[in-house]
């Protein structure tokens, strides 16, 4: 089957995705060719899960965008990258908050900091965010001390004044239900006091756990997808629980096939897909994609970004003397372009605008 012809099927089945219920949401219209979403807004120009970035992403065109859910002590869902936020806020510089600092063990590690369950909603809301990545992202620690953390609410009525959908991702759902804040009935219950309730609705909900996906099969009609890390690790649940099966063990045909009985898509690391050798430079395509697409599910691999630091060394720019050389843009459109080609039906991004762009162009190819 041609490119041409594959992709009508693809917008045929889009089509029927958001066939019904579109204008009672205020959602988008069908995108056209792989849907572009905004991963954590647009990250490679403002602090991450911010308002600021959210909209950024979506004036950059973004079809979607992705709110991390973590939980407040009062139950509130707010979007940040983790529960621990001394790298994402400015809480280590409010001496009021200087005892609530602690280790704890995330997904089974020691991490020391501030967590958003130890602070109600109102507390949070004395926070500012901060740049995540300022040795990469310089540029983006002038926005450091501008926005507050949004909650998920907020950040649904935004998407929903702006006509566009959202991904959010349930983060570490085992350490919250173990703290008593379960995600997923908080989450479902939001998600459907905002009215989506159908398959047709602009959401997809993602985790990189298995047992949380299959609870939420039975609250949700909505689109699920499997995150996927790199292949040697395993999700937390099957840690705790003694599955022996890893995420590369999930990529195989017998693994993708078990998904698609409790979810719709996967969300693969785009090395995955496209994987390095010891020197950083890309290797030949594996099946991943193809496999995903005969188990019946869609593929939105992660993260894609346009900094050196984050391309294949044959698509880095520059001179690699240059102190700034791994910020510096590299060849970026390319390794769009060749997820494109090879057949996504969608990608993350920080930098919505090239990733939009470089669609529009290659749909006219």
């Amino acid at each position: 089957m041609s490119r041409r012809a594959r992709f009508a099927v693809c917008l045929v089945a889009v089509a029927a995705l958001f066939s019904t219920g579109i204008e009672a949401q205020g959602s988008p219209t069908v995108p056209k060719g792989p849907i572009i979403i905004g991963h954590r807004g647009a990250s490679g120009y403002r602090p991450e899960h911010t308002l600021g970035s959210y909209k950024l992403a979506i004036e950059m065109g973004a079809d979607y965008i992705e709110p991390d859910l973590v939980s407040t002590k009062d139950g509130f869902l707010v979007a940040r990258h983790e529960p621990e936020i001394s790298g994402t806020t400015d809480v280590a510089s409010h001496p009021e908050f200087a005892n609530r600092k602690k280790t704890k063990s995330i997904d089974g590690a020691p991490v020391t900091g501030w967590f958003t369950d130890d602070f109600t909603m109102a507390e949070l809301k004395t926070l500012r965010a901060v740049e995540r990545l300022p040795d990469i992202r310089p540029g983006n620690t002038a926005f450091n001390g501008i926005y507050q953390i949004p909650t998920f609410q907020e950040v649904i009525d935004l998407a929903k004044q702006e006509h566009v959908g959202i991904y959010p991702e349930t983060k570490h759902p085992t350490y919250f239900r173990n703290e008593g804040l379960p995600l997923e009935e908080r989450m479902v219950a939001v998600l459907k006091k905002n009215g989506y309730t159908k398959k047709s609705d602009p959401v997809f909900i993602q985790s990189f756990e298995t047992a949380n996906l299959r609870v939420l099969r039975q609250l949700t009609p909505l689109h699920l997808v499997q995150l996927l890390d790199e292949a040697p690790l395993r999700p937390f649940d099957h840690l705790l629980s003694g599955d022996p099966r890893t995420y590369g063990d999930m990529m195989t045909p017998a693994g993708l096939a078990d998904i698609a009985t409790y979810a719709d898509g996967i969300g693969p690391w785009k090395n995955s897909i496209v994987p390095w050798d010891a020197t950083g430079h890309s290797l030949p395509a594996t099946s991943l994609i193809r496999d995903a697409h005969a188990a019946g599910l869609t593929v939105h691999p992660y993260t894609f970004r346009r900094e050196n630091n984050f391309l294949p060394a044959e698509l880095q720019q520059g001179n690699p003397k240059a102190p700034t050389f791994l910020h510096a843009t590299g060849d970026f459109p390319a390794e769009l372009r060749k997820f494109f080609d090879l057949g996504v039906d969608g990608l993350f991004t920080d930098d919505s605008d090239v990733a939009v762009a470089v669609r529009a162009k290659w749909l006219k190819r």
